[in-house]
């Protein structure tokens, strides 16, 4: 088999490929890329078992086959040459490979395609259709919130919940919860699904936000598709917690402040804080909120004031900082709203304005006040 490809070109479709390969695959040929030609169309694979992405390219080929090529010594070779064409030839035989390039000639060993992992084929899937822009900020706006707690696996990946005209996108911890919707999406069926959290860190840095994505999925399986490239990911096999059980629905108490001022502060006091707890203090009243942080054991503790829009009674409530700032680091409203009852129960963020299209919530945990 041999066939011809501009170096830069394969080496932009590898760099597509190579975050699905496992820093510790479980053979030796998952270390690399599946290379399959079918009428001069070049299909890429690679898979760690649980992921895997294919991404295709034309080139100029004499004959159909596949073979197996090692994933670092090539990518090596092409980031080391500078863009040219070059020519590929297998060995049939052994499965050896001699690229050639204008500067010369580079032999390594491939290993017979046909023994290369299955990939997942669509079957028995149904399917919607969103913008690339949708998914990725869906994507970015909950995959922090997602758990790293091997015991709840469930929560180790984002809650895709599907109702016709709506796609919702749920992330939890337990400590803190964003639930991100979006209305523009084309679908006729209703289902729910969870993906890991690989799957989308990979989503994020593949998918142009000017593409159209169909998302198709089955029991087992979830399909990206868009532009040339197709992504699976086998989904996580259990069920998501009852969240909106969790989510307040009477929250009589509202705090309008700016968002960029009030994630500032709150960097600023959690150096004071105690590391263990994250905690600060939130002490609102009418017109104020001051937010405050101590930590005993090194007497440290610091103090701001922020003005913000609140007529409500005076209320104390402490939270973790960290979480409070991660929150208010992917929400990109000039003020953010936050909805709050009491001191033992969960407080609600929102964007002072939801996007067309789009309604984002976030919840988050408070921290037992420290006398």
């Amino acid at each position: 088999m041999k066939f011809s490809i501009s170096s830069s070109e394969l080496l932009k479709q590898l760099q597509i490929a190579v975050g699905t390969i496992s820093s510790n695959p479980s053979s030796a040929i998952m270390e690399g890329f599946l290379f399959s030609i079918q009428d001069s169309i070049l299909t890429i694979s690679a898979t760690d078992n649980e992921t895997a992405i294919s991404t295709e390219m034309d080139v100029m080929a004499d004959f159909n086959g596949k073979v197996a090529i090692p994933g670092k010594i090539l990518m090596d070779t092409l980031k080391a040459l500078p863009s040219q064409p070059i020519t590929f030839q297998i060995d049939d035989s052994n499965f050896g490979i001699e690229i050639t390039s204008a500067y010369g000639k580079y032999k390594l060993a491939g290993e017979n395609g046909a023994d290369f992992p299955a990939i997942p084929t669509p079957d028995d899937v149904e399917a919607v259709s969103l913008s690339g822009l949708a998914l990725l900020q869906g994507i970015s706006k909950t995959i922090f919130a997602t758990s790293t707690d091997d015991l709840r696996p469930a929560m180790m990946g984002v809650y895709f919940q599907i109702d016709l005209n709506k796609i919702s996108m749920v992330a939890t911890d337990a400590h803190k919860l964003v639930r991100y919707v979006c209305t523009d999406i084309t679908s006729m069926v209703s289902s729910s699904f969870i993906i890991p959290k690989k799957a989308l860190n990979l989503l994020k840095t593949v998918v142009p936000s000017d593409a159209e994505v169909t998302l198709s999925f089955n029991k087992s399986y979830a399909f990206f598709t868009f532009n040339k490239i197709k992504m699976v990911c086998r989904l996580i096999d259990n069920k998501y917690p009852d969240y909106n059980a969790v989510i307040p629905v009477d929250n009589p108490l509202s705090v309008q402040i700016s968002r960029n001022d009030f994630q500032n502060s709150l960097k600023r006091i959690a150096i004071y804080a105690n590391k263990t707890t994250n905690q600060v203090v939130l002490n609102i009243t009418k017109g104020s909120m001051t937010v405050s942080a101590q930590d005993l054991d090194f007497s440290n503790e610091a103090t701001e004031q922020l003005p913000c829009n609140y007529d409500g009674s005076p209320l104390v409530i402490a939270f973790n900082a960290k979480f409070m700032a991660e929150m208010l680091g992917v929400l990109d409203s000039d003020e953010v709203l936050l909805e709050l009852s009491t001191p033992s129960r969960a407080g609600l963020m929102f964007p002072s304005e939801q996007k067309e299209g789009t309604d984002i919530l976030m919840l988050v945990m408070p921290v037992m006040l420290s006398n």
